[in-house]
């Protein structure tokens, strides 16, 4: 089996201008790596500007081939949180219940995860997950993606459900 590459691209004005440390993408290379065995193959800060985003975005699923890009930031009702705007466009086809499930699992901790308006699709071969900015969220956010995503990006490669059973009888 081979390695899974991930990559964590925090969205954040003050992250990127360096006034505050990333915590919450601190908190997925942690995650990922620990909890999933996985390699960081990127990492990048960029502020809360569509156009950093997307070139981030299209560069790691078409340039880099990465399995897996995680965003942290720019989900909310801010007047600079862009980042679903900047996705959306991006997906060849979206991924709904991921996003529905990431709000759904919060909603049981906070209110407030009604307010997250975060996607998730394929690029490509690559899954996007658009996550909050909270570190707490990224936390639930995690606690419940470790549990499909093994599956998820393995159906996405073709090793599991109907691409697998026709590989193997081809």
């Amino acid at each position: 089996m081979r390695t899974i590459r991930v990559g964590i691209l925090t969205i954040s004005d003050r992250a990127a201008r360096g006034i505050y440390p990333d915590e919450s993408g601190a908190i997925l290379r942690e995650r990922i790596v620990e909890q999933m065995g996985w390699t960081i193959a990127q990492y990048a800060v960029v502020p809360d500007d569509p156009e950093a985003i997307q070139r981030t975005l299209r560069a790691w699923s078409d340039e880099e081939g990465l399995d897996l890009i995680l965003t942290t930031g720019g989900t909310g009702l801010g007047p600079r949180d862009f980042t679903p705007e900047a996705t959306r466009p991006l997906l060849e086809r979206e991924a709904p219940g991921i996003a529905e499930a990431l709000r759904f699992y919060s909603l049981q901790q906070t209110p407030f995860a009604m307010l997250s308006r975060g996607v998730a699709g394929i690029r490509g071969r690559t899954l996007i997950i658009n996550l909050p900015g909270s570190p707490r969220a990224v936390r639930e956010a995690m606690d419940i993606l470790g549990k499909v995503l093994p599956h998820a990006l393995a159906i996405l490669r073709g090793e599991t459900g109907p691409a697998a059973e026709h590989s193997l009888h081809a």
